[in-house]
């Protein structure tokens, strides 16, 4: 998923020369090549390794996207967009009848493959009477000031994200809005791994997954 130092050794030992990733080689404007994003670069012109990152479109894409694939992962059946981010909308939205509890149990399985874990951020609303009607997901970073607004001004009562800051969990109850939080990494592994499996079936090349959780 990301452009790391590990996942470029593990893309050398796999003896590949394209790396497909979600989140690319730099995150905050222009850096630097020193140190190691040197060593980066260094590891990946020695062995002739190309590399292609697609994030926002990979977010937003309606069937090889993030957010798409987590909403079917979940039983979820999306009906609009959401998480809007200047022009575009990277997420998805939709209504259900089932009490919240089952989309978290749903969550926590579908986050236990890539080792992660769930957390809510009101676990006493997490009750068996209470129903999620409206919903949004917004995979890794998707809890913010902008997709709370959101959520809030679409009538959502359950907001599925990667993660969050602290102050999301707490405002949240506030808002009436019950906040899952299955892991950045496990909810945006979906894409490049569906993009993978596409090259692989589009061109006949053989494809790998390099398997490196971050923990977040």
């Amino acid at each position: 998923m990301d452009a790391s130092l590990r996942t470029i050794e593990g893309t050398i030992a796999a003896d590949a020369n394209l790396l497909i990733v979600h989140h690319g080689l730099f995150w905050s404007g222009v850096q630097r090549l020193v140190g190691h994003r040197y060593e980066r670069l260094r590891l990946l012109l020695e062995h002739d390794v190309a590399v292609y990152s697609s994030h926002l479109p990979l977010d937003r894409h309606p069937t090889l996207g993030n957010n798409a694939l987590l909403a079917r992962a979940l039983g979820l059946e999306p009906t609009g967009e959401f998480a809007r981010y200047e022009s575009i909308s990277v997420g998805v939205r939709g209504e259900d009848t089932r009490p919240t509890a089952e989309i978290v149990d749903a969550a926590r399985a579908f986050a236990q493959q890539y080792g992660g874990s769930v957390h809510t951020s009101d676990t006493s609303a997490i009750a068996p009477g209470r129903v999620t009607r409206r919903w949004g997901i917004c995979t890794g970073a998707g809890a913010s000031a902008e997709t709370l607004d959101e959520a809030t001004a679409l009538g959502l009562d359950t907001l599925i994200v990667g993660e969050g800051p602290h102050w999301t969990a707490v405002a949240a109850p506030e808002l009436g809005l019950v906040i899952i939080y299955a892991g950045h990494y496990a909810t945006e592994a979906l894409g490049v791994r569906a993009l993978g499996e596409h090259v692989s079936q589009t061109f006949g090349i053989p494809w790998t997954f390099i398997d490196a959780p971050t923990g977040t």
